[in-house]
């Protein structure tokens, strides 16, 4: 069965799914791209990993068990006594090692990196290590001559700061050439819109390919039997907002997923 939302399916940014969905969608990514560009250039699958120690995955400082010593009354001895207790079992935060994907493309003769393709994950858009990882290289992207391509496909967390006040719906997509600088193009959507396509920035004498987000999210869809993984019957994780969550039920029941 075929994706029932016109564009991002929101009960897949739950992180049951989130983190198989974006390994696949690089690699689609990665592979529509391959077919459709020059052959001197290369796509490659690079990895970004950092130490982690998000406290919010593990609680910090509360009480499992706790445990106290009854009060044992003295005894006359002859021997100096200590007293002694249990102490409280608490939760420590444990380190984690992160691991992101991304893609480049780079001239085969040179190693020069034409573009960065990054797709934003949950650890990049709340305060700790994965942000500033992730924010630190955009910086050096954003100061070099290669291009940049951010696709955010998740509804919750702070999204990655641009200049001035310009609305973000749902979820949006950013393309920054490296010959406009500091200007770059916004394309922002709601769940209820389809994913545009874009041009994918190359060098000024490429002809660029489009780039169709949503047919390779389909497609995913499709082949990783998502349809029979998901409960429509629940509530997405993050839930929606009051507007999107009665659309969404309509769109459900009128395809049948909802009772």
């Amino acid at each position: 069965m075929n994706n029932p939302f016109p564009g991002m399916n929101p009960y897949l940014e739950n992180p049951v799914f989130w983190a198989e969905l974006h390994h696949r969608l690089i690699t689609a990514i990665a592979d529509a791209i391959e077919v459709n560009i020059p052959q001197q250039y290369q796509v490659a699958i690079e990895q970004r990993t950092y130490l982690s120690d998000d406290s919010n995955s593990v609680s910090v400082g509360i009480p499992d068990v706790s445990v106290f010593s009854k009060q044992v009354a003295p005894q006359h001895s002859s021997t100096t006594q200590l007293s002694t207790s249990e102490g409280i079992t608490i939760m420590m935060p444990m380190p984690e090692n992160v691991t992101e994907s991304y893609l480049e493309i780079r001239e085969i003769a040179t190693g020069f990196v034409v573009t960065t393709i990054e797709i934003i994950s949950p650890k990049n858009k709340k305060a700790g290590e994965g942000r500033k990882a992730y924010e630190n290289k955009r910086k050096k992207v954003l100061a070099s001559l290669s291009h940049l391509v951010e696709i955010d496909l998740l509804r919750s967390g702070k999204p990655m700061s641009i200049l001035g006040e310009v609305a973000i719906n749902d979820y949006y997509i950013i393309v920054s050439r490296s010959d406009t600088r500091p200007k770059a193009k916004l394309y922002t959507f709601s769940v209820q819109q389809p994913i545009p396509s874009f041009q994918l920035p190359l060098q000024s004498e490429d002809i660029e390919p489009i780039l169709d987000i949503q047919s390779l999210l389909n497609s995913i869809y499709n082949r990783a039997r998502y349809n029979l993984r998901i409960d429509y019957n629940l509530e997405p994780v993050p839930p929606l907002k009051a507007d999107n969550a009665a659309w969404c039920d309509m769109v459900l029941r009128e395809q049948g997923l909802r009772e």
